[in-house]
């Protein structure tokens, strides 16, 4: 079995200005964040995964950032920040970070140095053109909310290249300054004590950028890069990656052509969440066997990151257009419930109608499937969005602690955000505490779920595979191997019962056992009849060598 931490992981992502505020002024802290950690603990989170922590004008939720390296002043200083990484360490809970360094902030003083003079020691920190660019109307990220991603500065005289918002001009890859300074700011938080990154919009960080061309080149060498120079500044850290990308290009964002695990550790496994979705609205697993099928070997050390619901929108845009109308249809039938025209603005529980068994199956299945799990601050109690905010917002508002008001999460008659206060996802309704004195709660059954998966390392490390068997209709059965032993998950998607022919497998049997289920089932004896729930899951120890 292997001993990379981040492969037997369970990581929890969070704003902090969002999760827990300690002294009132409406806004989450570090502080407030240092006094729930015995929650996550319990929980079963053995990596936290904190969303942009800097300085910012926060006019892209603290994507825009002004300040590398600093807290943003609402959170707290960096000497709350060593207290929580010294507190989370005693409780065996690593941190991750955002390394936001495809743009900064046009706040930032970087870019109104660079701005002012072509003479500006920044000037090539960032990516001008002295005419309009061909390509000006091209590459938006956000459609609807931009319209270039390259505008025109006054001051400088100059367009400037912005792969996002106007406020956050792209800092120049191809600048060896800027190469050497990202690394810094990677190193200066490694030694502070954080564990590794989340890196932001990766595929736009290496993009070397040329004016008129939207289809510009990748440096890839950067990337190994840095993966040297992290690895060497703190061995065990890692890089976990955005990258959403077409399959063929996945494998040279984990090592180069060699084969070698030289760059990423860890990436997001977008076409693996598309693809769960559209079975969670089909309520058929052939696009989960398809993903499996499809998913590019990696190399020793690479590692999936699996997860249902992140901190932006659902992103459908892989899948083909009537595909994606079949979950809108499911999911998010209203066009306020849209985004992007791609993807859905939506929490889990409510896109499924907050049917507790489908939320159980849903995670269920995400826990067991190959991967590090990562699962967003909320959804183990089943929170709701609120449509009323604009854009990602909607998945962004304050945790839910108590039924005292706001939720807990505040004395302040003035939260960040609103908090979801009525209806069936209202904090009265759905919060920490309420559901910490119900032993059938949905939390209750997040903690379960979670230790029984720490005693099945080899969903982490191990190997998965589809087990093909006839008829079996809307359940997916794979099986997940490794030194330590054998696990079998079967999960039913569709409404109705049904009984599964697994005789095949019983030869490998020792003991076979439920470790986790959605109820009570019968022995399974030969394994020639195995039942299973509609909407029902079953966790099976099939053999155990170590």
């Amino acid at each position: 079995m292997t001993d990379r931490w981040y492969q037997k992981a369970v990581i929890y992502c969070l704003d902090i200005d969002t999760f827990a505020d300690s002294d009132g002024d409406g806004c989450g802290d570090i502080r407030g964040l240092i006094g729930r950690l015995d929650y996550l603990a319990r929980l079963g989170v053995t990596c936290l995964w904190l969303n942009p922590i800097h300085p910012s004008p926060d006019q892209d939720d603290g994507y825009d950032v002004s300040d590398f390296y600093n807290v943003d002043p609402r959170f707290g200083n960096l000497g709350d920040f060593a207290e929580l990484l010294h507190q989370a360490g005693n409780l065996g809970i690593k941190v991750i970070i955002d390394l936001v360094v495809n743009h900064t902030s046009d706040k930032h003083p970087w870019f109104q140095s660079a701005r002012k003079s072509p003479d500006s020691p920044y000037r090539n920190w960032y990516v001008w053109s002295e005419t309009e660019p061909a390509d000006r109307k091209q590459g938006m990220v956000f459609p609807g909310e931009q319209d270039e991603t390259w505008t025109y500065d006054r001051t400088a005289k100059a367009w400037y290249y912005h792969r996002f918002y106007k406020f956050q001009p792209d800092l120049n890859i191809n600048n060896p300054e800027v190469r050497e300074e990202i690394k810094k700011i990677c190193a200066f938080w490694l030694q502070l004590g954080v564990a590794g990154f989340r890196m932001d919009a990766v595929p736009f960080i290496i993009e070397e950028t040329q004016a008129g061309n939207p289809n510009s080149p990748k440096d890839m060498d950067f990337i190994t890069e840095l993966r040297q120079f992290v690895q060497w500044r703190k061995g065990d850290a890692v890089l976990l990656a955005e990258a959403n990308v077409e399959p063929d290009q996945l494998k040279e964002y984990f090592g180069d052509s060699g084969g070698s695990a030289n760059r990423i550790h860890m990436l997001f496994d977008f076409m693996l969440n598309t693809k769960l979705m559209l079975a969670l609205a089909r309520q058929n697993p052939e696009p989960i066997v398809e993903a499996l099928r499809e998913a590019p070997k990696l190399p020793v050390g690479g590692q999936w990151a699996t997860f249902l619901r992140n901190h932006d929108e659902v992103d459908l845009s892989r899948l083909t257009a009537e595909q994606r109308q079949q979950v809108f249809a499911e999911f998010g039938p209203d066009e306020n419930m849209q985004l992007y025209g791609r993807g859905i603005r939506r929490r889990l529980a409510p896109m499924l109608g907050n049917d507790r068994r489908r939320v159980e199956l849903a995670y269920a299945l995400q826990f067991s499937l190959r991967g590090t799990p990562v699962v967003r601050y909320g959804e183990e109690i089943g929170m709701g969005e609120d449509l009323s905010l604009p854009g990602r917002n909607s998945i962004r508002t304050p945790m839910q602690w108590s039924s005292l008001p706001n939720g807990g999460f505040t004395t302040s008659d003035e939260p960040v955000r609103p908090v979801i206060d009525d209806g069936e996802f209202g904090y009265p309704t759905v919060n920490v505490s309420r559901q910490r004195h119900d032993p059938a709660s949905l939390l209750a059954w997040f903690e379960r779920m979670i230790r029984t998966l720490r005693e099945a390392p080899e969903v982490g490390s191990g190997t998965c595979k589809h087990v093909d068997l006839p008829d079996a209709g809307s359940i997916l059965v794979h099986r997940a191997d490794d030194v330590t032993g054998t696990m079998v998950f079967v999960h039913n998607l569709g409404p109705s019962d049904g009984v599964l022919d697994l005789s095949s497998l019983y030869a490998e049997a020792e003991f076979p056992t439920d470790v986790l289920a959605d109820q009570e089932y019968p022995d399974l004896g030969k394994f020639d009849a195995v039942p299973v729930a509609g909407h029902g899951y079953r966790w099976i120890r099939l053999r155990r060598y170590a």
